[in-house]
Formats: C-alpha cells, sequence, structure tokens
C-alpha cells in the first residue's frame, strides 16, 4: 500500500514513516521537495543501519496526496486550513487525522474549531467523498522515531465509514505494540482529541515524559 504524508517532514510525519515504510512505501510530502527528499534518505540510511529495507520517497504535498491509497495529515492545527486549500485529489481516499487543536497559557487546554473537532473540520474542506479518519492522536511525537523503542498503548479511532474505519485499525496494529480501538463516529473525535492536553498536563504537572494511554 501507498501512504502519502502531507507535512511529512514534521516529527509525526517522519515517525510514522519509521515506523511504518518497511511494510509500505512511504510518500513523504513537504511544501519544499528537497527537504522531503532530504528527510526521506535520512530514513532509508537509518533504517538500512539496524537492517530494515524501506521505501520512503520525498515528493511535494500535492505528490503525496495524488500518490497515496491513504493520506495522512501531519499537520499542526494552526496551519490545517492554508496547508489544504491547494490541494485536490482526496475524491474517495481514506484521510488520516492525527491533529489536536491544543491551546496553551499556565496549562494546555483543547481548543476546537467551530465544526466541533479537527477531524470535522478536516471533513468540512475535503470533498464528500472522502473518508476522514481520526487516529494516532494520543501518542508522543518524541516516540514515533525511536524505533528501538516499543509503543505500547491504545489508539482511538474514530470515522463514519466503517470500511475505511477498520483499514486504518489494522494500519495502527502493524506499528510496534499498538493497539487500534474502535471509538465509534467521527463526531466522537472531539472526546479523542481533547485527551491529548490531559496528557500534556499530567506530563507538566508530574515531571513525566512520553505520557500515554492505554485501555485494558
Amino acid at each position: 500500500m501507498k501512504i502519502g504524508i502531507v507535512g511529512g517532514t514534521g516529527h509525526i510525519g517522519q515517525g510514522l514513516a519509521c515506523r511504518l515504510s518497511h511494510n509500505h512505501e512511504i510518500i513523504l510530502g513537504s511544501r519544499e521537495k528537497d527537504k522531503a527528499s532530504e528527510a526521506g534518505e535520512c530514513i532509508i540510511n537509518a533504517l538500512n543501519e539496524k537492517g530494515i529495507k524501506s521505501k520512503c520517497t520525498g515528493a511535494t504535498n500535492q505528490e503525496a496526496v495524488d500518490e497515496g491509497d491513504i493520506v495522512v495529515l501531519s499537520v499542526n492545527y494552526k496551519y490545517l486550513k492554508a496547508t489544504l486549500e491547494p490541494l485536490k485529489g482526496f475524491e474517495d481516499k481514506i484521510v488520516i487525522s492525527p491533529i489536536n487543536p491544543i491551546g496553551k497559557g499556565d496549562y494546555f487546554y483543547y481548543d476546537p474549531p467551530k465544526e466541533g473537532s479537527a477531524a470535522l473540520a478536516v471533513k468540512s474542506l475535503l470533498p464528500k467523498s472522502a473518508k476522514v479518519v481520526s487516529a494516532f492522536n494520543n501518542i508522543s511525537a518524541n516516540k514515533w522515531k525511536h524505533i528501538d523503542e516499543e509503543l505500547n498503548y491504545s489508539v482511538a479511532v474514530c470515522s463514519d465509514d466503517e470500511d475505511a474505519k477498520k483499514q486504518v485499525m489494522n494500519l495502527v496494529n502493524e506499528v510496534s505494540k499498538l493497539k487500534a480501538i474502535d471509538a465509534g463516529p467521527l463526531a466522537m473525535s472531539s472526546v479523542v482529541e481533547s485527551i491529548t492536553p490531559l496528557i500534556f498536563n499530567i506530563a507538566k504537572y508530574n515531571d513525566m515524559k512520553d505520557v500515554g494511554v492505554k485501555f485494558i
């Protein structure tokens, strides 16, 4: 399967590429193709040193959309609209949103858009046939690229398209020891996204690092 990552040169985008590129072809998107190509080569070389063969190609964000069977939006929420507006070709594609709209003052807090969640905002910006799925929202960005470390967390997955949800849950279950959990329709994404600022506050006030969520 080909997985396109829009905004793929950030921590989460590169981390996902590291974790998935041994099983799938990754198209690492960026506004600057040269930057994406350099990041893709670094990922391939880093995995090769560990004896892991991978395929990760640098591309523009538009090429990541065009070539991906599944498209991941690895974008900070405040840049979401500006990133998506010039992009075309999302029709009938599975689009994964790991985006969390978070505000920060003396503490972290959930700051959702008028649509109710980042995932619902994504849905409003894309063609009706796009199959939006929220996933990977509550995993620390620092954990993704550390291939030698296990990711032993639960991943809540929300979507209004049951087939798309199942495909993404299967993808989640391929990564380390992640366990996909069906969290219901896309309307539930607001609850899932709001867990991330809670995690940040727990880490801050308890001097903890890389806090995650596990449902047992």
